[in-house]
């Protein structure tokens, strides 16, 4: 049998799957033939596949390298759960439960070991790792060793000597969110000479992308959520003090909501995660602190509560949903201050003048992309390169928002900006261009200038947007960090001045688009109502199960294996086995009892 013949044999009997995902087949190829890989793969197209197979099959020690606790010890449950030696070294563990694992490595039996970049660099462990005979090095988020990275760790730089010490092993690297400047960093410091570089398509057409402006942003985020009612998703907010509000003030509404940031205590954060896990249909309300570790593949949403600071981090968020392949569904919101407070934290960062100018390209393609009329996800592709047709479902593709000259409308809009001195923000102004005498307007006798009044035919949300946009467009500065407030810049000179016209997109409705279920209950409702309903119990006895032995729901049956079984309704043992994601050790372990309830759906 070839190579890649007895590969597909153990994907299928050991994980359950009949064939690869797209882009796995090259890797593990290129891996079981001892090849250094470097694959850049978006979050959910099967990474962890393309070294935990090849560590199967040719039975020595892959050591894997992550920064995170909560992934490193999932990772070794599913291991577990489908008969492969697994085990992880990490800084939560006791003494007896080191030494354990240290005594296994002696004698040979395990094949996967998860341990932090940390661990691996201090002491002992890397010589200790080269008498077990390791054979590879499998480095996940390897965007983490790149100072230019969205997420650089200093540990990861530590991992070029590492691997001097364990000798000449086998080096896998794989990242789901790297620019091109990202990726030549890596190559230069985890390989001597060139890898096989495998670079996957960014899309995921499984997830649906859109997003609006902030318009009373609790109450969107809460007409979002009543359409995902009984579904697992994640709320992300800028803030500790923004998750908690934002948690309690969703919680009012019947779902389940959590909040979760670094500033709860250890035990809170554990219980709280252990919950997203085992349970469905739980909201967590979370800074950016929660979800890079989570290996949940059926998280059926991820909202945005703040515009995020790059497009490398919003990728990464957004790709925690869907991970099954089954549909998902995104909403970022964004507003002016939003982008205030982002460019702000960049100019205060104590960083270089290089570093500095990647974070702002960075951030200004988020504003980019959050202000484009076009495709959403035909931007967000080829900000990483990629060249696509529009995708015909983004809500840009859906609506079919319009872009048109305005430049008379910003001329308008500047004029009033320097007009009253370039230090007042866009509530004011906006009350100058529609003619409202406010107080603070009279009194600074702004009542007298030109543009009073020459936009009152326009509502003041159509002004403020406008301004939003002149902002994005770098048509207008922060007048100061203190108080705030528009100033002109070279730019928005230009417009005011007619040596320069601007293109902007006319207003839409902020309100998300309604009547559409993209969760896990849609691919159910999709199913005759009989498969549907034995969909529904076979969750409850997946979550009983996982609550018995303690494990996250998915490391018994994934939704997209429940969905197969209901619609197949399979009778016999040998009929199980045929199912996606029903391995032989997951057939043993559960064939009977999932069986069971079939057979007593169908009396």
């Amino acid at each position: 049998m070839s190579d890649l013949a007895n590969a597909r044999a153990v994907l299928k009997s050991v994980f359950g799957y009949d064939d690869f995902r797209p882009g796995q087949r090259e890797i593990v190829e290129a891996a079981i033939a001892g090849r250094d890989v470097f694959a850049v793969m978006p979050t959910g197209s099967g990474k962890s596949m393309c070294f935990q197979l090849p560590a199967v099959l040719d039975g020595g020690l892959t050591v894997v390298v992550s920064p995170l606790l909560a992934l490193m010890r999932d990772q070794v449950r599913q291991m577990e759960a489908l008969g492969v030696p697994a085990a992880t070294l990490n800084s939560g563990q006791d003494d007896e439960e080191r030494r354990g694992t240290m005594a296994r490595l002696a004698e040979g039996v395990v094949r996967l070991l998860y341990v932090s970049p940390e661990r691996l660099a201090s002491g002992s462990l890397a010589d200790h790792l080269r008498r077990s005979g390791i054979r590879r090095l499998a480095i996940d988020e390897a965007h983490c060793v790149s100072q230019w990275g969205h997420d650089f760790r200093p540990e990861y730089r530590q991992l070029a000597r590492v691997r001097e010490t364990l000798g000449p092993v086998q080096v896998l690297a794989f990242t789901a969110t790297a620019d091109r400047e990202t990726r030549a960093d890596i190559e230069a410091q985890l390989f001597p000479s060139p890898p096989h570089v495998v670079v996957h398509s960014f899309d995921r057409p499984n997830i649906d992308l859109s997003f609006a402006p902030k318009d009373r942003p609790r109450d969107q985020i809460e007409r979002f959520l009543l359409r995902h009612r009984g579904a697992s998703g994640i709320v992300y907010t800028a803030s500790r003090n923004g998750a908690d509000r934002l948690a309690a003030s969703l919680g009012h509404g019947g779902q389940r909501t959590l909040a979760y940031h670094a500033g709860l205590d250890a035990a809170t954060r554990a219980s709280r995660e252990a919950a997203f896990l085992q349970e469905d249909g739980v909201v967590m309300v979370a800074t950016v602190a929660f979800g890079m570790g989570i290996n949940k593949p059926d998280v059926r949403f991820v909202v945005h509560a703040d515009m995020p600071g790059g497009i490398e981090s919003y990728y990464q968020e957004i790709g925690r949903a869907g991970r099954d392949g089954l549909p998902a569904e995104t909403l970022t919101l964004f507003g002016l201050d939003d982008m205030m407070l982002r460019r702000r934290q960049i100019a205060g960062k104590d960083v270089g003048d290089e570093r500095r100018r990647i974070e702002g390209r960075r951030l200004a393609a988020m504003v980019d992309l959050c202000e484009v009329a076009a495709c959403r996800r035909q931007s967000l592709l080829a900000y990483f390169g990629e060249a696509s047709e529009p995708c015909g479902h983004c809500d840009l593709c859906r609506d079919q928002s319009a872009v048109a000259d305005a430049t008379e409308t910003a001329r308008k809009a500047l004029s009033a900006v320097a007009r009253t001195g370039g230090r007042f923000g866009a509530a004011h102004l906006t009350a100058i261009l529609r003619g409202d005498a406010t107080e603070a307007v009279t009194r600074r006798g702004h009542d007298r200038l030109k543009t009073f009044g020459v936009g009152r035919d326009r509502d003041a949300r159509f002004w403020s947007t406008t301004y939003r946009q002149l902002f994005a467009a770098g048509a207008l500065a922060e007048a100061s960090e203190e108080f705030g407030g528009f100033a002109l810049t070279p730019k928005g000179e230009d417009i005011l001045f007619g040596r320069e016209g601007i293109a902007l997109r006319e207003p839409r409705a902020a309100e998300p688009k309604t009547g559409r279920r993209r969760d896990a209950a849609r691919a159910a409702a999709a199913m005759e109502d009989g498969a549907s309903a034995l969909f529904e119990r076979l969750r409850a006895l997946r979550r009983e199960l996982a609550r018995q032995e303690g494990v996250a729901a998915f490391i018994v049956f994934p939704d997209r294996t429940l969905i197969d079984m209901a619609e197949r309704r399979p009778a016999t043992l040998d009929e199980m086995r045929a199912i996606q994601g029903v391995g032989e050790r997951k057939l043993s372990l559960y064939g009977e009892a999932f069986l069971a309830a079939i057979a007593a759906a169908d009396r």
